[in-house]
């Protein structure tokens, strides 16, 4: 990644929670995921990644309105599509996030699954500069 500044862009895919078998894959799929996983590692672009657990699992909510402070406990109401786990990447630009991102979805669909994934820029202290 000469001549220009790396960017980071976190890869974050989102399930539908009340589709159980979404959130404990197959070994195909987890051996999918290994390789897309290994792959990334090799090519130097994946800083992190992991899967994250249901709402009903060990999660909480904390939210702010008004200046006052709300916590829940999950599972969380009224959630179908939840983040269900990330990639943090670190390649030249989105058109290189954006191919990765089609690559990570490529996996899941291998399977079968139906998801969404969002593709986003890290906020670097040098964007807030300017």
């Amino acid at each position: 990644m000469e001549g220009t500044r790396p960017m980071r862009f976190m890869l974050m895919h989102k399930l539908d929670e009340n589709k159980p078998e979404l959130w404990q894959p197959d070994q195909a799929f987890i051996a999918r995921m290994g390789a897309f996983i290994a792959e990334a590692n090799q090519a130097g672009v994946l800083l992190a990644g992991e899967g994250l657990r249901p709402s009903s699992v060990d999660a909480g909510r904390i939210t702010v309105t008004d200046g006052k402070k709300t916590v829940t406990d999950g599972p969380f109401a009224e959630t179908k599509e939840l983040i269900a786990g990330f990639a943090l990447l670190q390649v030249r630009d989105k058109a290189e996030a954006m191919q990765w991102g089609q690559r990570f979805v490529d996996v899941f669909v291998e399977a079968g699954f139906d998801l969404e994934v969002d593709v986003r820029r890290v906020t670097e202290m040098e964007d807030l500069a300017a």
